[in-house]
């Protein structure tokens, strides 16, 4: 690669800082990271959008991978399945997200989730907070049918 095409290169990588939010686009590869406090605590975020398929890990006070589950919509009935790829799997913290997160979205999700296990109320507002964020990036489905992606 000549010198003009990896200045090219790097000018197409751009880095845009909102606040906390830093949002990194590469293609068709969009990567979001952000940190919001909760009660207190704090919960860090990373959206990764694919093309067919979104990565998203939530944090707690730290930066561990935790659970990570994988869900996508199933046929003949487009139903959600929802598994455990890392993490005990009767620990479901996180599952419920998974499977929200591919109704409103349309999309095969991955996500990482290091929220503690006897904590619903911050699962609940880390999901509120997610979902708030896909919106605003505009990764979720419209209300007519179509997707806004």
């Amino acid at each position: 690669m000549d010198s003009e095409g990896l200045e090219r290169g790097i000018e197409e990588l751009k880095l845009q800082e909102k606040g906390e939010v830093h949002a990194l686009a590469l293609g068709q590869l969009q990567v979001t990271s952000f940190s919001e406090l909760v009660n207190d605590v704090s919960l860090h975020f990373q959206i990764i959008r694919f093309p067919k398929q979104i990565y998203v890990w939530v944090g707690y006070n730290s930066a561990k991978l935790g659970h990570m589950y994988a869900a996508a919509t199933t046929r003949p009935n487009n139903m959600v399945s929802v598994t455990s790829i890392l993490g005990v799997a009767s620990d479901n913290t996180g599952s419920g997200i998974a499977n929200r997160l591919v109704l409103k979205t349309g999309l095969n999700i991955i996500l990482a989730c290091n929220i503690p296990k006897n904590s619903p109320m911050l699962e609940i507002e880390a999901e509120k907070i997610l979902v708030q964020k896909l919106i605003s990036l505009g990764y979720t489905n419209s209300r007519l049918g179509g997707t806004s992606l």
